[in-house]
């Protein structure tokens, strides 16, 4: 879990912003990307990995100021050397392929939703439809 996010009073890039501990946002702040600290400790987490899944950027990337945590964990997963590396989400996939990492991944999805479903072993209707006929 993230332990420091930057906050905002408002949702759109060119406004006052600055990083806390996830512990002490204030009242009429909102967490619009997960700050240095917690960028670190997930890049940190992936060292060694073998298998990444990958569902939501870590913020709001389409806003300069708040792309920072989505760019640095999409960066540590794509610099992983030998690992399976799986992006389930639209706006996750957008992230790479706009940071020109998508090359670097095993497997891009644009099912979010449905890919964690998957991995959850639940049974997803377009397949259960495909496969009765």
């Amino acid at each position: 879990m993230p332990i420091d996010t930057v906050v905002a009073k408002e949702f759109k890039n060119d406004t006052e912003f600055k990083t806390v501990s996830v512990d002490t946002i204030e009242d009429g702040w909102m967490g619009l990307d997960i700050g240095e600290a917690s960028i670190k400790l997930f890049s940190d987490a992936l060292v060694g990995a073998k298998t990444v899944v990958w569902n939501g950027p870590m913020g709001v990337f389409e806003m300069e100021n708040f792309a920072k945590g989505t760019i640095g964990v999409c960066k540590a997963i794509a610099e992983l050397s030998g690992a399976k590396t799986i992006i389930g989400g639209g706006d996750s996939a957008a992230a790479a392929i706009q940071l020109g990492f998508a090359d670097k991944f095993s497997h891009i999805s644009t099912g979010g939703g449905a890919s964690l479903e998957y991995l959850e072993g639940k049974v997803l209707p377009g397949v259960d439809a495909i496969s009765e006929k």
